[in-house]
């Protein structure tokens, strides 16, 4: 019987490590090809120009708009959705069976989102927790209750 290959996906806004287990017993085996960081400019340089300016509805007062959306927050929509670019590929050439994503829950929505049909039925298990700061051996204890490693 072929050996059930899981991707367990760890990730947040601006990180993302892939790791693949082969069945209970077999542990956690990183893919560095698949270690992915993108640094996020803080927001006030996203954002460097100076806002619209306005006048009011009454009266000779001016004021500066707002800005339409928050451009950190679209910075982590686009890694996410570069992520799930990558997942629906890989998803596309069968290299793995069963996907588990472990995020935090923004990020995890953004995933969702941008994940393809094909891909969001190998999902296997979500867990809404960030874990990217933990190495590789502390994973399993936080990953038993979704998965058996």
């Amino acid at each position: 019987m072929k050996p059930v290959r899981s991707w367990i996906v760890v990730a947040d806004g601006a990180r993302a490590r892939i790791l693949e287990n082969d069945g209970p017993g077999k542990g956690l085996f990183p893919l560095p090809e698949e270690e992915r960081h993108h640094s996020h400019r803080p927001t006030r340089e996203i954002n460097a120009d100076r806002p619209g300016r306005t006048h009011d509805r009454l009266g000779p007062g001016r004021h500066a708009m707002e800005p339409p959306s928050d451009a950190h927050r679209q910075e982590k929509q686009r890694f996410a959705a570069k992520l799930a670019e990558r997942l629906n590929a890989a998803a596309a050439a069968r290299s793995y069976d069963r996907l588990v994503l472990v995020a935090p829950a923004k990020t995890l929505g953004d995933l969702r989102r941008a994940l393809s049909k094909e891909t969001a039925a190998k999902v296997h298990a979500e867990l809404a927790k960030d874990l990217t700061p933990l190495a590789d051996a502390e994973l399993p204890e936080h990953l038993e209750k979704v998965i058996a490693l």
